[in-house]
């Protein structure tokens, strides 16, 4: 177990279960990026791993992406170990499963849509606050259209409002919602991860998910050239962060 993040092995080493273990905002920062990426990168060759389980300690998935690592100084250095952790996940060899409580939002959203499969409680909130802040969310502009079409996803990073589970598995943002999100994806990985071979399992999600990963980590690329180039150049991108550091409405002069 890290600080930020509890590790542990279980189903008789076929599943991994990683447990976001700083709540009750569990922030996807810096040290927990490193953890995640870590821990997905040191147990992918395990023969007999057949899933990841993804949760979160405390009443919360997540609040989010630490606002102070998206100034200016800070934020390539974010978004690189953030896409690269996306990327990871999204060509993981084996099933991800989330299972979310309570608030997941911005980074913390963009990190289980990088999942396979999202389980969430029928009044978790979901949303993409980002354009709160003066920003757009990029990880989320690349996975949330491929989840839940289009208009929908517009929706969500233009408004920035969040969702409850119920209407996010009516738009496909999350597959299942159940009063124990962590329950539902251990039974779901029993009922029909558990009894399968761990060798045609990953052969099986290599062969679904060829198009998919080619199209996110090409997009994905483009996406955190967009951010750092364009928007990070505009005044009212930093002054939203910084304003929210203060704790005061930003004030926008649409430049």
């Amino acid at each position: 177990m890290s600080d930020c993040l509890s590790i542990s092995l279980t189903r008789d080493g076929a599943l991994l279960r990683l447990v976001l273990n700083r709540p009750k905002a569990n922030i996807v920062d810096a040290e927990m990026i490193a953890a995640l990426d870590t821990a997905l990168a040191d147990h992918a060759g395990l023969p007999d791993l057949k899933a990841v389980l993804l949760s979160a300690a405390g009443p919360h998935f997540s609040f989010g992406a630490s606002v102070e690592e998206h100034l200016p100084e800070s934020c390539a250095a974010m978004l690189a170990a953030l896409h690269a952790l996306v990327t990871r996940m999204l060509k993981y060899p084996v099933p991800v499963l989330v299972a979310i409580n309570g608030q997941c939002l911005g980074g913390g959203l963009e990190l289980a849509m990088a999942g396979h499969t999202l389980f969430a409680h029928p009044d978790a909130a979901l949303g993409q606050p980002e354009m709160m802040l003066g920003v757009f969310a990029p990880a989320a502009s690349c996975l949330m259209p491929e989840r839940m079409g289009q208009s929908k996803a517009e929706d969500l990073l233009y408004s920035g409002r969040s969702i409850l589970g119920v209407e996010a598995v009516e738009t496909g943002l999350v597959d299942a919602i159940a009063d124990d999100p962590e329950a539902a994806a251990l039974a779901y990985f029993d009922d029909h991860l558990a009894p399968k071979s761990a060798a045609a399992l990953r052969c099986a999600v290599k062969a679904a998910r060829l198009g998919y990963v080619k199209r996110m980590t090409k997009k994905l690329c483009k996406v955190e050239k967009l951010y750092l180039n364009e928007l990070m150049s505009t005044r009212d991108a930093v002054e939203g962060l910084t304003a929210f550091l203060a704790k005061r409405q930003p004030k926008w002069e649409n430049r």
